[in-house]
């Protein structure tokens, strides 16, 4: 007997309850599929973006426009905005019609991504954490020596690979994008080590606690701040030292701060990211794939920018770090990443990449003979 006469001779109901059993593993075939060819980076873009259509139902629409919100301290004619600018066309190509819209506030950027009213927005890899703990924790504090680090972590979450650690609740990582190295920056070039920080005052994010219990746990006097506030602080001389990425001295006139006898610690805190991130039920993960890839192809664009504002600090203020001192500074620093690692702050998976990634560039270090990350 066939399956076809077996069929027909079945009563309905049977054939019903059958085809109920069949159709979702059929459906489920056909979706791997499509997904396959999506992540196939093999394949040309268009077969890709006709697959992820196919999957999604996402199809050019005219009258659909994405509200993609941007973070820029300066606005309209800031740099990052620009930036951005500069990917909008990158993101159309994939049916996607944008909107760019900039904010001077972090902060009220977030609520509105987290209340629908942006789809996506472009954050610090810092503010990023609240949103994807594993993509957040690229910016961990010791994280990237190395702005080489970085490219290579940057193209493996761009990797197909890695699209199931870019969703977290109801967010997707749609893009990374590398923000330079960040630097210790101090008024009084004398606080060159660890035990010179005591009873100075420090700059803390007001959204990250634990950064006021790591600047207690030295000594030093924790005083809190938001993103937008704190250059000022250190320039008024509110504060002694400041975090802050090396690209800001000019833009965030930061040589205010450090004149007349400041300076700038000759050693990376690491290098920190912006990372857009979108409402994963307005933004598939599978279109978010092609955002992410469009983003590291961009990254010798992006670094470039931000290599000619690094450019621009003159060398009268860079303070050497002896050997010595250095591997206090590196021994501290994954004390602090353990902490925050154990506390579930940051993500262990995501530090344990950041150990290979730095013993791969220097099997030399002491973390690669002796692993705790």
């Amino acid at each position: 007997m066939t399956v076809r006469s077996a069929f027909r001779r079945a009563p309905l109901g049977a054939v019903l309850l059958i085809l109920a059993f069949l159709l979702p593993s059929l459906s489920q075939a056909s979706d791997d599929a499509l997904r396959a060819q999506i992540y196939d980076q093999s394949l040309p873009l268009e077969e890709r973006v006709a697959a992820m259509q196919a999957l999604t139902g996402l199809e050019p629409d005219p009258e659909r426009i994405y509200r993609i919100c941007i973070w820029d301290i300066f606005g309209r004619s800031g740099p990052i905005f620009n930036a951005a600018q500069a990917q909008r066309l990158k993101i159309m190509q994939y049916g996607i019609n944008v909107e760019m819209v900039p904010y001077t506030s972090e902060s009220i950027m977030v609520e509105e991504l987290k209340s629908g009213t942006c789809d996506a927005a472009l954050m610090s890899g810092l503010r990023a954490r609240l949103f994807n703990r594993y993509t957040g924790t690229l910016d961990s504090i010791g994280g990237f020596p190395e702005r080489s680090q970085m490219r290579l972590a940057l193209q493996l979450m761009a990797d197909p690979r890695s699209a199931n650690n870019m969703v977290s609740g109801d967010y997707v990582v749609m893009g990374i994008a590398p923000g330079g190295a960040a630097h210790v920056f101090v008024n009084d070039r004398s606080i060159n080590t660890l035990a010179k920080a005591s009873g100075k005052r420090v700059v803390v994010l007001d959204y990250d606690p634990t950064q006021a219990r790591m600047i207690a746990g030295v000594g030093a006097t924790p005083v809190v701040a938001d993103i937008v506030n704190a250059p000022n602080m250190f320039n008024t001389g509110v504060v002694d030292v400041l975090a802050a990425p090396l690209a800001g001295y000019e833009v965030l006139e930061l040589y205010k701060g450090l004149s007349p006898d400041g300076g700038i610690i000759d050693l990376p805190l690491t290098h920190i990211t912006m990372q857009l991130i979108g409402r994963s039920d307005v933004v598939p993960n599978e279109l978010a794939q092609f955002v992410r890839e469009a983003f590291y192809q961009g990254f010798d664009e992006i670094i470039s920018r931000v290599a000619m504002e690094e450019e621009k600090v003159p060398g009268k203020w860079w303070i050497s770090i002896p050997d010595a001192d250095r591997l206090e500074y590196e021994r501290m620093m994954q004390q602090a990443r353990l902490q925050l690692r154990d506390e579930g702050y940051y993500s262990a998976e995501m530090l344990t990449l950041q150990r290979k990634i730095r013993c791969r560039t220097d099997s030399r270090r002491e973390e690669c003979s002796n692993p705790v990350e």
